[in-house]
C-alpha cells in the first residue's frame, strides 16, 4: 500500500478547485473535524498547525499559567515540556514504570505541590499509560488532564480509544505519525466551554468562533461590518491551512489501514525477538491496545556488548538503522541546570521544593534511557516489514540468544 494515495490528491484538488475562497475556506477543515471526532469518540475536535501548539492552547484554555506547575514524564519529546512552559508555566517531572515506560502514579503522587494545576500523561511508543489511577488521582487534587497521543492513533484503554479519557486529548499530524498531513495536530475534548476557549486560543481571539466544527473563521457578512469587534480575547494563529486538512482528512479516512501497518510490522519484530533473554519489549498490559508507532526493546546484553555494537551489527546485516530514545527532557541542555520554577518571595527566592533538573531526579527513566531501541514500524511495502524481522533474528542469533 500508499501512504498517499488518489483519495489525498482528490481532496488536495478540490480545495485548489475553490480558489480559496473564503466562502469555501474551512470545508476541509469542518469535515476532518468532524470525522476525527467520532473516529476518537468525543463531541469536539478542533484542529491546529502542530502537535505542540495543541497543547499550548489546552493548557491555557484551562486557565493553566505563571504560578502553576504541570506534571510530565521525562522520557518523550521535549515539545510536552516546551508546551509547558509556552503557557507560562513549570515542568514538573515524575518517574515512569519500568515496565510500560509510561509515567508511574506513585511518581506523579510525590510530584505534586500547592502549585501543581495539571498532568500531561504520554501514550508512549502508542501504548496508553495507566489512565485509571492518573484520573483518580487528579480528581482529588483538582488537576487538568492532557493526554499527549502524539504517538497513539487507535490505541485503546479498558475498552476505550485513547484520546476520550482525559479533559482533553492532543494528536500530532507530523510526518513521522500514524497519519500525516506534513504538519499538523488536533484538540479533541468532550467539554464544550474548553473547547470554545481553545478554539478561540486558535483563532487570534475571534469572537465569532465557537466550539463545534466549522466555527473557526469570521464570516464575510461579519468583517463588512465597519462597527464589528472582532477579537474578544488575545489568541495565537494556530490554525490548521486548508490543505492540510485535506491530506488529513484522506487520512482519517483511512486511519484503519494506516495503524494496521505498524501494528503487523511491530507483531513481526515481537516474533523475531521472542524468547531472548536480553531482550525485553515495552509491557501491553490486559485491557490495553497498543499503536505502536514504533517498536521498542529494552537491551540489557550484560555488558558483553553495547548498544552501539547491536546497532552496528544489524545495521551489517541489512537492517534500515534503530533508533535511540531521546535524551530525559530535564537532561537536555535547555533544561539542565535551569529553573523554570515561580518566583515565591520578592527577592526571587525559589519555593523550597521547586525541582531542580539535574542527574537523579528520574531513576528509573535514567536507567532505561540508554538502553532502548526503537525499530521503524512504518513499512508500506509489507515485505521491507518481513526483511527487517530477518534481520532482528539474525542480529540477535549472532549475539547468542
Amino acid at each position: 500500500m500508499n501512504r498517499i494515495t488518489d483519495l489525498e490528491r482528490r481532496y488536495v484538488l478540490d480545495v485548489l478547485d475553490g480558489q480559496f475562497r473564503t466562502s469555501a475556506g474551512s470545508a476541509m477543515t469542518r469535515r476532518l473535524e468532524e470525522r476525527f471526532a467520532a473516529t476518537f469518540g468525543c463531541r469536539y475536535a478542533i484542529s491546529f498547525i502542530n502537535g505542540t501548539a495543541t497543547m499550548h492552547a489546552a493548557l491555557a484554555a484551562a486557565g493553566i499559567g505563571p504560578g502553576d506547575e504541570v506534571i510530565v514524564p521525562p522520557l518523550t519529546m521535549a515539545s510536552t515540556a516546551f508546551a509547558v512552559l509556552h503557557a507560562g508555566a513549570t515542568p514538573v517531572f515524575a518517574d515512569i514504570d519500568p515496565d510500560t515506560w509510561t509515567l508511574a502514579p506513585a511518581s506523579v503522587t510525590a510530584a505534586i505541590t500547592p502549585r501543581t494545576r495539571g498532568i500531561i500523561p504520554v501514550a508512549i511508543y502508542g501504548l496508553s499509560p495507566d489512565m485509571a489511577p492518573l484520573l483518580a488521582l487528579a480528581a482529588r487534587h483538582d488537576l487538568f488532564v492532557l493526554e499527549d497521543d502524539a504517538q497513539c492513533f487507535l490505541g485503546t484503554y479498558q475498552g476505550r480509544v485513547v484520546g476520550s479519557l482525559g479533559h482533553a486529548a492532543s494528536f500530532s499530524f507530523q510526518s513521522s505519525k500514524h497519519m500525516t498531513s506534513g504538519e499538523g495536530g488536533m484538540i479533541t475534548t468532550n467539554d464544550a466551554g474548553l473547547a470554545e476557549r481553545i478554539r478561540r486560543f486558535n483563532s487570534l481571539g475571534y469572537a465569532a468562533v465557537g466550539a463545534a466544527a466549522g466555527k473557526g473563521k469570521i464570516t464575510r457578512e461579519m468583517i463588512q461590518d465597519p462597527a464589528y469587534e472582532r477579537h474578544t480575547s488575545v489568541g495565537w494563529n494556530y490554525r490548521l491551512p486548508e490543505l492540510c486538512a485535506a491530506v488529513a482528512l484522506a487520512q482519517t479516512e483511512r486511519l484503519q489501514e494506516l495503524v494496521a501497518v505498524r501494528v503487523r510490522a511491530a507483531r513481526l519484530y515481537a516474533e523475531a525477538a521472542r524468547g531472548c533473554a536480553w531482550l525485553t519489549p515495552q509491557a501491553a498490559l490486559d485491557g490495553y491496545g497498543h499503536a505502536y508507532w514504533t517498536y521498542v526493546l529494552k537491551l540489557d546484553g550484560g555488558g558483553a556488548f553495547t548498544w552501539y555494537d547491536f546497532r552496528a551489527k544489524y545495521r551489517e546485516l541489512g537492517g534500515d538503522g534503530i533508533y535511540a530514545a531521546w535524551q530525559l527532557t530535564y537532561l537536555e541542555p535547555a533544561f539542565r541546570g535551569k529553573h523554570f520554577a515561580p518566583q515565591a518571595a520578592p527577592n526571587g527566592a525559589m519555593p523550597a521544593d521547586a525541582q531542580a533538573y539535574e542527574p537523579g531526579l528520574c531513576p528509573v527513566a535514567e536507567s532505561l534511557q540508554p538502553k532502548l531501541l526503537q525499530f521503524k514500524t512504518n513499512y508500506w511495502d509489507a515485505s521491507a516489514a518481513e526483511r527487517q524481522a530477518d534481520v532482528l533474528a539474525r542480529t540477535i542469533a549472532y549475539f547468542g540468544s
